[in-house]
């Protein structure tokens, strides 16, 4: 039987060591701002060509598994949705739960979700190679910030990137849906856009952009303080990687739920 003080001591110090990496991501974040802001001043600009080379990788190389995802989410869409208000009657409204549902939820989700495990990791298991190998301490020795260096372009890149991406799905996905229901319905597919256009509102658009942003730094940070406190070989950046990518999906879905209840109260 297991001492139940021994328990509240492994939650206590898991409640310090979360706490503790909290911080460590907030000092991150604020020192990428400055380093964004006020680099120039010192002599130490972020660097452009790094900034296009992230937002390069990020967003542009993802374009074809994102499009692939948001036509798939698109169609899931609209079959459950013809299945559902089928039952009432009410397919010819299909088009609202579609185009609010895109906007406002599964695209910046999926969007950060996928990126989370495909940039995410990979944000990680770099500083966390590059850690092991002394290379940040060889940085420093050189005078160069790391964070400035390492941290801002990604923090950068994802913070455009992400709202891009999650533009681009919202238009693949509702193009894909509303092939699907014009052909059901027998509809013209120029009347479903209409129907689409006049529901939809700046606020809905902007509504998940915005959300898209806020994943974007959360898979920066989580990805940036994995990498940072890694120990061990290979078989920590193994374990950094892999748990980056279950923080920032667990983190997205938690800021979607809350992000969602705050802004429709």
């Amino acid at each position: 039987m297991a001492n139940p003080a021994k328990i509240f001591e492994q939650i206590g110090r898991r409640t310090i060591a979360g706490l503790d990496e909290m911080g460590y991501a907030a000092a991150l974040f604020c020192e990428a701002i400055y380093w964004t802001l006020t680099g120039w001043r010192q002599r130490q600009p972020v660097r452009l060509n790094s900034v296009m080379a992230a937002m390069a990788e990020i967003g542009v190389a993802a374009m074809p598994i994102a499009t692939l995802l948001a036509a798939t989410i698109g169609l899931m869409l609209a079959i459950q949705s013809l299945y559902s208000l089928g039952l009432f009657g009410a397919e010819a409204y299909a088009y609202i739960g579609i185009a609010l549902s895109v906007v406002r939820e599964f695209s910046p989700m999926i969007m950060g979700i996928l990126v989370a495990g495909r940039s995410g990791s990979a944000i990680a298991a770099r500083l966390a190679t590059m850690n092991i190998n002394q290379e940040v301490d060889a940085l420093m020795v050189m005078g160069i910030n790391p964070v400035r260096f390492l941290v801002s372009p990604v923090l950068i890149a994802l913070v455009i990137m992400m709202p891009c991406l999650a533009m681009w799905a919202n238009l693949v996905s509702i193009l894909a849906a509303g092939l699907y229901v014009s052909a059901e319905l027998n509809q013209s597919f120029g009347a479903y856009l209409n129907d689409t256009m006049d529901i939809l509102k700046t606020e809905d658009v902007w509504h998940g952009l915005g959300k898209a942003a806020l994943f974007g730094i959360i898979i920066a940070l989580v990805g940036v303080v994995n990498g940072s406190l890694v120990k061990g070989g290979a078989e920590g950046v193994g374990r950094v990687t892999t748990r980056s990518v279950v923080l920032s999906v667990t983190l997205i879905v938690v800021a979607d739920m809350v992000f969602a209840y705050m802004t429709t109260r």
